[in-house]
C-alpha cells in the first residue's frame, strides 16, 4: 500500500528524529516512514552502501533528505560525537528510536566473556548512551519521545541466542525506570517488542520453510509481519497523538505472545 493510505501525524512534521541502525530492515522502514511524515530524519549505521541508497531514494521521492552518519555504536565516544553532529546540524532531537541490534545466533556453551561483552555492547549499552546523549536537548525543549526496540524473544522465550535475549529483556527494565525518571521533564519512554519480522536479513538467514511454518502456527494472524507494520506503531508513539503514553511496552507480533 502507498504512504497515502496510512495515518498522517501533523505533529511529526519538521520534528527531528534520530534512528540507530537505519540502513536496512526495520530501521530503513522507520527512516522511510518518518521521512514521509515530513520529519527531519537523521540515522546512524555502519552499512554505508544501503544507507546512501536509502537517502537518495527518499530525496527522489520528494522527502527532506535524511542525514546519514557512519557510526559504530559500540564505540561510545564515536556515538557521542555523532549525536553532537546531529545536534549541530538540526538544533535538537525530538524523537529517538533505539533500533540497532544484532541477533547473531549462539550456543550457551560457546559464549566467552568477550562474546558476552560484545553482545551487550551492541544490543544494550548503546540504547543507554544514546538516551544520555540526547537528554540535554530534550530537557531544554521540555519534551521528547524515546522508543526502545526490544523483542518478544525473551517472553516466548526463544532459545539459541541467550546474550541477545538478556539484552532485550533488560531494555524493558531500562524503559520503565527512565520513563519515571524523565517523565517530570516531559520526556516519554516506551518500548516496542517485535515478533518475527520478515526483513530481508531474516528471510536470507533464518526463514527456512520449517521456521516460516512455526511462525504462522504460533501467530494468531496467518501472515508475515513486515517492517512497515512496526514502523507505523513507532510513528504513533513518536507523535503527539500518544502524548499521555509512557512506561509501556507494545508487542507487535501477529498475536504470538
Amino acid at each position: 500500500m502507498s504512504e497515502t493510505q496510512w495515518a498522517r501525524y501533523p505533529s511529526l512534521k519538521d520534528r527531528v528524529v534520530l534512528i540507530t541502525g537505519g540502513a536496512t530492515g526495520i530501521g530503513s522502514a522507520l527512516v522511510r516512514a518518518f521521512a514521509h511524515q515530513g520529519a527531519r530524519v537523521a540515522f546512524f549505521d555502519v552499512q554505508d552502501e544501503p544507507a546512501v541508497a536509502l537517502r537518495n531514494e527518499l530525496s527522489v521521492a520528494g522527502c527532506t533528505a535524511p542525514l546519514y552518519l557512519h557510526c559504530d555504536l559500540t564505540d561510545v565516544a564515536a556515538l557521542r560525537e555523532s549525536v553532537e553532529r546531529v545536534l549541530a546540524a538540526t538544533g535538537t532531537v525530538d524523537v529517538l528510536v533505539n533500533n540497532a541490534a544484532n541477533d547473531q545466533r549462539h550456543a550457551t556453551e560457546e559464549v566467552t566473556p568477550e562474546f558476552f561483552d560484545r553482545g551487550i555492547a551492541i544490543n544494550l549499552r548503546p540504547q543507554f548512551f544514546m538516551i544520555q546523549s540526547v537528554l540535554p536537548a530534550m530537557k531544554k525543549a521540555g519534551r521528547g519521545s524515546i522508543i526502545n526496540m526490544s523483542s518478544i524473544s525473551w517472553i516466548i522465550p526463544t532459545t539459541g541466542l541467550p546474550v541477545y535475549i538478556a539484552a532485550k529483556a533488560a531494555i524493558v527494565g531500562l524503559t520503565r525506570t527512565l520513563a519515571h525518571e524523565l517523565g517530570p521533564e516531559g520526556i516519554r519512554v516506551n518500548a516496542v517488542l517485535p515478533g518475527a519480522i520478515a526483513t530481508e536479513k531474516q528471510k536470507r538467514l533464518v526463514y527456512t520453510p520449517e521456521y516460516s511454518e512455526e511462525i504462522l502456527s504460533n501467530q494468531a494472524l496467518k501472515r508475515q509481519i513486515e517492517p512497515e507494520d512496526v514502523a507505523r506503531l513507532v510513528l504513533f508513539l513518536a507523535s503527539d497523538d500518544s502524548s499521555a503514553i509512557t512506561n509501556q511496552s507494545y508487542v507487535i507480533d501477529g498475536g504470538w505472545v
